[in-house]
């Protein structure tokens, strides 16, 4: 029989973290902030900022996160949760709060699919508050939602349907970060430790081995800028089958295949602003305020106005140009300027060099990353296979539309 009742009676405690921030440190707990929870339920540690042992304690006062806790985000960017592990010591950052589930009424990872589902995202949409300048979920009146659940072993058996599609799709993300390592690793060995085929009978000179070149970017490739066409005109947007990528799509995803965007536009849209359409393979790099994030498409895309977008005037330059600025981020942010924003500019990304190898070694490692790149690609578009079949029996299995 199912167990109907406000989320309090189904937990331990619900917590919210303190309403401030504490100073930067480059060690300690880790602070954990909106970006480091996925609206998929993960927890991303990619990019995490630390809390100093001093400030800790101050900064847990109310609840150490502890194993199967659940965060969220309450304000500003709704719809995100995760499970705490066991391995994790951190505290809660700002618009952030915990449930601790009574782990006698209810499975912590059945409780995560449930605030996932749409069911629960309904309870959440029907409660939001419109504040000043951001929407937020009432933290006070948040106990006494509703939620409905099965029995607890029922909650155990979705669970682990659902867990088994996370599995695969976490073991395909984990293949794909040691690929894109293999590459990063083999342009490292061959480029920068000057450990290439043949590099025995190679004289090196000043740093740079006989039969390189040193020439400007702006040589050897397109530089492509984007545009934005005016919101103002739904022509240029609704129905709209054209990719148009923003900064926000490749800084959300996880690897360098990069497979469709938030946003369409038209073909109106496309001829009436400055967005251009790029070739399959374009080097997209971001260069407005998230600077140095790269990605790349297997189709025609079109890009904001936050791009350089890079094309090679040789194809066999494609993947020895992408892992040469991926090694230059910081090179290419210390030539961004800008007062609100940092920008880096086409001018001045043009006139930054890049060494040239012969043709033989770049088609070696062209031959050898692109296949990289097309084995991640596969990968990728088999998370969003499995992400599709998993949020399809998500609502069925929470409904009781489908037995287990």
């Amino acid at each position: 029989m199912r167990q109907r009742g406000p989320i309090k009676d189904f937990a331990l405690g619900i917590y919210d973290g303190p309403h401030a921030t504490p100073a930067e440190s480059h060690e300690g707990p880790v602070y954990l902030g909106i970006p480091n929870v996925t609206t998929d339920g993960r927890l991303d540690l990619t990019d995490i900022r630390h809390i100093s042992e001093h400030e800790y304690p101050k900064w847990v006062r109310r609840a150490i996160p502890q194993k199967d806790d659940l965060v969220f985000s309450y304000e500003a960017t709704l719809h995100r949760y995760a499970l705490i592990p066991d391995d994790l010591r951190c505290c809660l950052g700002r618009r952030m709060c915990l449930v601790r589930p009574n782990t006698n009424k209810v499975y912590p990872r059945f409780l995560l699919y449930y605030f996932l589902s749409s069911k629960w995202r309904a309870v959440i949409e029907s409660n939001i508050v419109v504040g000043a300048t951001v929407e937020r979920i009432p933290i006070a009146k948040f106990p006494d939602f509703e939620v409905e659940l099965p029995p607890l072993d029922v909650q155990r058996r979705i669970a682990d349907i659902l867990s088994a599609y996370d599995d695969l799709i976490e073991n395909n993300r984990r293949r794909i970060d040691l690929l894109e390592q293999s590459a990063r690793m083999l342009y490292k060995e061959w480029f920068i430790s000057l450990r290439f085929p043949g590099h025995e009978h190679v004289k090196v000179k000043a740093g740079v081995p006989q039969g390189w070149e040193n020439k400007l970017i702006g040589d050897v490739c397109q530089t492509v800028g984007g545009g934005t066409p005016s919101t103002q005109k739904q022509e240029f947007w609704d129905d709209g089958n054209i990719i148009w990528v923003t900064p926000t799509d490749i800084t959300r995803n996880d690897c360098l295949a990069l497979l469709d965007s938030e946003k369409k536009i038209t073909e109106d849209g496309l001829r009436n602003s400055s967005a251009k359409l790029l070739p399959p393979d374009t080097i997209l790099m971001t260069s407005r305020a998230s600077i140095g994030f790269f990605a790349m498409m297997d189709k025609e895309a079109s890009t904001n106005q936050g791009f350089i977008s890079i094309i090679p005037n040789e194809s066999v330059l494609k993947m020895y140009m992408l892992h040469n600025l991926i090694f230059r981020v910081e090179e290419i942010r210390s030539n961004a300027g800008g007062t609100t924003f940092k920008e880096i500019t086409k001018t001045r990304f043009r006139a930054m060099t890049i060494t040239i190898p012969p043709k033989h070694l770049l088609e070696q490692f062209e031959e050898n990353v692109y296949a990289i790149l097309q084995q991640t690609r596969i990968l990728k578009k088999q998370i969003k296979g499995l992400q599709q079949a998993r949020d399809l029996l998500l609502p069925r299995l929470m409904n009781g539309e489908t037995p287990v």
